[in-house]
């Protein structure tokens, strides 16, 4: 995920979830963790219905709702090479982050 390891409940968000057979759909809402929960109960969107379940795989903190449709309208923007890219990018920070220093 984006920012720091936590998931946030509440406010306005782009998020990013990996449908059961590989491809990337992309949302905003102001509930991520509610939002991806009526995906996986077949309410959320018509392209995810036919694609269960689906992981959250990123998310981006907005400040209100328009930030959080600019986010959207930009990753869906992006090619899936693009978004796979910034996914491995995402990883490789977050491994450093937890990663324990290595000893000489």
């Amino acid at each position: 995920m984006h920012g720091n390891l936590k998931t946030p409940t509440k406010g306005w968000a782009a998020y990013m979830v990996r449908c059961s057979d590989g491809s990337f759909y992309s949302g905003a809402t102001n509930d991520l963790l509610h939002r991806v929960a009526q995906h996986n109960a077949g309410k959320g969107a018509r392209y995810t219905r036919s694609r269960l379940p689906v992981a959250l795989i990123y998310f981006e903190k907005a400040r209100n709702r328009s930030y959080a449709l600019k986010k959207e309208a930009a990753l869906k923007a992006k090619t899936r090479a693009e978004k796979e890219a910034l996914l491995l990018a995402l990883a490789f920070k977050l491994r450093k982050r937890v990663a324990p220093a290595r000893q000489k």
